[in-house]
């Protein structure tokens, strides 16, 4: 076993329980107890055949050519028919299980043939791939369901099963058809192997006609075994970060490729097979199986607070590929629909908070959270071009919202980069118009973050707080982890300012990334987690509400070394933060005499490795945290490895 899987089975992590009769120590500043959170959107497959725990590809057979040139309500399904049997297939939409879901798939089943040793299982019907295969564990259980409806008198009984490249069955179950209307059936399959290539095979036994859809296959071990959950190794990697929020679903993917292509939140709740599905920003598909209860129910089991992101009711200025001629593609829903796209906003909130006995509080009620989910903040935009049609929509949204729900926190947006054009006229909307926090997003080279620690010395104070909503140092490895480590420690030292902060991206599959400086690299049986993953959770995960300085000294010329000091006033807690972004061993001296009593020991973490290292798959995932007990006095000096990020955690004495 390696030393990262180890690491990830045990889950540590340096955060302790929490005190309540704990106070901080005299001195300090206070700043967000919200900092460190994380950035979820579904690019590089992050969803549907990520996150999202759906085994089957095209489940409702909603594929078209708009999204690829190759795809089709057929694509990853293939039509089978062994034991010298025969039949057909076709995809209608006349009578769908739902309008939001179209197309079906028709079985005509003319024969089935004779089964021999020879020949195996004989019968008609599909055979689904997965996402790029289907991995199966031994032992495992696996929920099995799908949608028919019978289109000839007799039942029709369907042979279930999981099979290998070869055609062994790995698992195996069945259904019987008993009804002339759509009608859910489910099974279990057991698997009796592991397979990672696996594929689901639908055989139908018996002669007659019937409609199916929404054909689907979940992990019956999702993570905290929800229902129509998420798979529970990735979930419990951003869970072990213990962030203080998700902002989700995006990123681009919420203000879309034009307006017909904008995420509506609305669109995504209720039963699954209801959901509308629709092309993905990036250029797949998404189910909206990951929806928004989904994201909030997620955001509850990890005790995250959840940050929905909203169109402000204008689409990407990248819409239609403009990018590549330097935009703007930006459309603007027309002023005559701005009080029902308004409401829609409005209705997500009473939906989140509402009592079960509102209109949309109803809705969170039936699927089985009748307990408000205390939304405190919703964003408005994201990356947007600072338009008149932008600024005007977005004002109208924001008194919309203040005006109706002054308790809700908005989050605005001031474009995609550290400055420029889009940059000043973002700030100036929302200096003129009192927004309460924006979104400040920017890539750049590991040098940048390292020159730029004290980017926000200079922020105003008592004014627009900032959400560094995207950001990284274009880069996996070392020392791109170790210079976002540094600039985290300038993010801390103004907690009073930046109130949030999320790397991004999060997610990326192996061998299918539309973006190549992601957090945390997987693919459908292992997962691999970025020297930037083990620097953003040292952080997260030992966040403090109160900022200390003089705590640590260093030499202040030399912007290679980082440090900070925090306290959590819950748990009484001192939680050092020391990054040495140099070649060398640096030293850097501490002292706690502010703090009163003290432990005499503490706990210690180091990310120290070359500056080329980086994870791989396979077993050469090497660089992770080493965790030790550190011996603390109340002023000891501390020599922080080359290229390194070290926190130790001391806890106080009442």
């Amino acid at each position: 076993m390696t030393k990262l899987k180890l690491f990830l089975i045990l889950g540590l992590s340096l955060a302790t329980s929490v005190d309540s009769t704990a106070q901080p120590a005299k001195g300090g500043k206070k700043i967000s107890s919200d900092l460190f959170g994380l950035f979820f959107e579904d690019i590089n497959y992050s969803a549907d055949g990520g996150l999202y725990a759906e085994l089957v590809q095209n489940r409702s057979f909603e594929y078209n050519p708009t999204e690829r040139r190759e795809w089709n309500p057929f694509s990853y399904w293939e039509y089978i028919s062994p034991g010298f049997s025969y039949g057909r297939i076709s995809v209608e939409t006349s009578e769908p299980v739902h309008p939001n879901n179209p197309h079906y798939i028709v079985l005509d089943i003319e024969h089935v043939g004779h089964e021999t040793k020879f020949v195996g299982e004989s019968g008609v019907g599909l055979k689904n791939s997965g996402f790029d295969g289907i991995a199966v564990k031994a032992g495992e259980k696996y929920d099995f369901s799908l949608f028919a409806k019978q289109l000839s008198d007799s039942p029709i009984e369907l042979s279930i099963s999981l099979q290998n490249l070869k055609g062994l069955v790995l698992a195996a179950g069945s259904v019987s058809t008993a009804s002339k209307n759509w009608q859910k059936y489910t099974t279990t399959l057991t698997a009796t192997a592991e397979n990672d290539t696996a594929s689901l095979v639908i055989l139908a036994k018996t002669n007659g006609k019937l409609a199916m859809d929404m054909i689907s296959l979940f992990p019956e071990k999702t993570f905290k075994n929800r229902s129509n959950g998420l798979r529970s190794d990735l979930a419990q990697l951003l869970a072990d970060m213990k962030p203080a929020f998700i902002r989700f679903p995006g990123g681009c993917l919420v203000h879309g490729d034009g307006l017909g292509n904008m995420y509506r939140w609305e669109n995504t709740i209720g039963p699954v097979e209801q959901r509308k599905e629709q092309r993905n920003i990036w250029g797949y598909h998404q189910t909206g199986g990951l929806g928004y209860f989904e994201y909030f129910q997620f955001c509850e089991d990890i005790r995250a607070k959840p940050l929905p992101v909203l169109p402000a009711a204008v689409s990407c200025q990248n819409s239609g590929g403009t990018w590549q001629i330097g935009g703007t593609g930006q459309k603007a829903v027309p002023m005559n629909e701005m009080q029902d796209y308004i409401q829609e906003v409005l209705n997500l909130i009473e939906w989140a908070n509402g009592p079960s006995t509102s209109v949309w509080g109803a809705k969170r009620a039936a699927a089985g959270h009748p307990e408000s989910f205390k939304l405190q903040y919703v964003g408005i935009g994201n990356e947007d071009k600072m338009t008149p049609e932008f600024e005007q929509r977005f004002k109208m949204i924001f008194d919309a919202v203040k005006a109706k729900h002054p308790e809700i926190t908005v989050v605005g947006t001031v474009g995609p980069s550290p400055d420029g054009e889009d940059f000043a006229k973002g700030w100036k909307i929302a200096d003129d118009q009192k927004v309460p926090v924006v979104d400040e997003h920017y890539y750049t080279s590991p040098e940048w973050f390292i020159s730029n620690q004290k980017r926000y010395d200079t922020y105003p104070r008592n004014a627009t707080q900032v959400y560094l909503g995207e950001y990284a140092s274009w880069g996996n490895k070392m020392r791109n982890a170790i210079a976002e480590a540094a600039y985290m420690t300038s993010l801390e030292r103004n907690g009073d300012v930046v109130r949030m902060a999320s790397y991004a991206p999060l997610l990326a599959k192996k061998n299918f990334t539309q973006w190549k400086i992601d957090m945390i690299f997987f693919d459908n049986a292992t997962i691999c987690p970025t020297p930037n993953y083990f620097v953003q959770k040292m952080f997260s995960a030992n966040r403090g509400d109160y900022y200390f300085d003089k705590v640590i000294t260093k030499d202040e010329k030399d912007i290679n070394q980082a440090a900070s000091c925090v306290q959590d006033s819950r748990t009484g807690d001192i939680i050092l933060k020391l990054v040495n972004y140099g070649n060398s061993v640096k030293p850097m001296k501490v002292n706690l005499a502010k703090f009163g009593k003290i432990a005499a020991e503490g706990e210690q973490s180091v990310l120290a490795g070359s500056p080329d290292d980086e994870n791989t798959f396979g077993d050469t995932q090497n660089i992770i945290p080493v965790h030790s007990v550190i011996r603390i006095g109340k002023s000891f000096d501390y020599s922080t490895p080359a290229m390194s990020l070290t926190v130790i955690r001391i806890k106080t004495k009442k």
